[in-house]
C-alpha cells in the first residue's frame, strides 16, 4: 500500500468536499494535524476513521487505501491486499480517540469547571474560619461534585468516540 498515495487521495477528497484539515478533523473527532499526517502519508488512518471518511466522502473504503476510485475489477484485486495492509498499518487508536474528547470536554468546560471548584473550596473555607462543620459538607459536595462533572465527560466521550459523530450539543 502506498500512503502517499492514499494521503494525497484523502487530500484531493476533502478539497472536492470543500473542507479544511480542522473542519475536517473537528467533524470526525480528530486534530488537524492527524489529518495532515494522513494526508501527507505519515501514517494511515484506523479502520473505524476509514468508515468514518469513507461514508463522509462516499466512497469505499477500498478505494480509499487504494489511493484512487476503482473499476469493478480493480476494486476486487485490491480489497484482500488492503485489507491486510490497513489492519496491519492503523496507528491511531480508539485510545488516542478517548483522549482527544476528554480533553476537548475539559477545554469546553473549564470555566464551568474552576468556577464550581472555587465555591466548594469557599464553603470548606468559611466552615473552618466559623468553626462549624460546613467544610464536612464542602468535602462531601467536592467528592459528589466531582464523580457527576466525570459522567458527564465520559457521556460525551462516548457519544463521539465511539461513533465520530462530532455535530454541535
Amino acid at each position: 500500500m502506498d500512503t502517499k498515495r492514499v494521503g494525497m487521495f484523502l487530500a484531493e477528497l476533502r478539497k472536492q468536499n470543500n473542507m479544511t484539515q480542522e473542519q475536517l478533523g473537528e467533524k470526525i473527532g480528530v486534530t488537524n494535524k492527524t489529518v495532515s499526517r494522513w494526508e501527507t502519508g505519515a501514517y494511515m488512518p484506523p479502520v473505524e476513521m476509514l468508515e468514518i471518511l469513507s461514508n463522509l466522502y462516499d466512497v469505499s473504503i477500498n478505494e480509499i487505501v487504494s489511493g484512487k476510485k476503482l473499476n469493478e475489477t480493480e476494486y476486487k484485486q485490491q480489497a484482500e491486499e488492503n485489507m491486510k495492509a490497513v489492519l496491519s498499518e492503523s496507528a491511531f487508536t480508539l485510545k488516542d480517540r478517548i483522549a482527544f474528547f476528554q480533553k476537548k470536554w475539559k477545554k469546553e468546560h473549564a470555566f464551568e469547571l474552576i468556577f464550581e471548584m472555587l465555591i466548594i473550596v469557599a464553603v470548606m473555607i468559611c466552615g473552618f474560619v466559623f468553626e462549624n462543620e460546613l467544610w464536612i459538607v464542602a468535602v462531601i459536595a467536592a467528592f459528589v461534585w466531582s464523580v457527576w462533572q466525570n459522567n458527564r465527560m465520559m457521556a460525551f466521550v462516548e457519544k463521539y468516540a465511539y461513533t465520530g459523530n462530532r455535530e454541535q450539543q
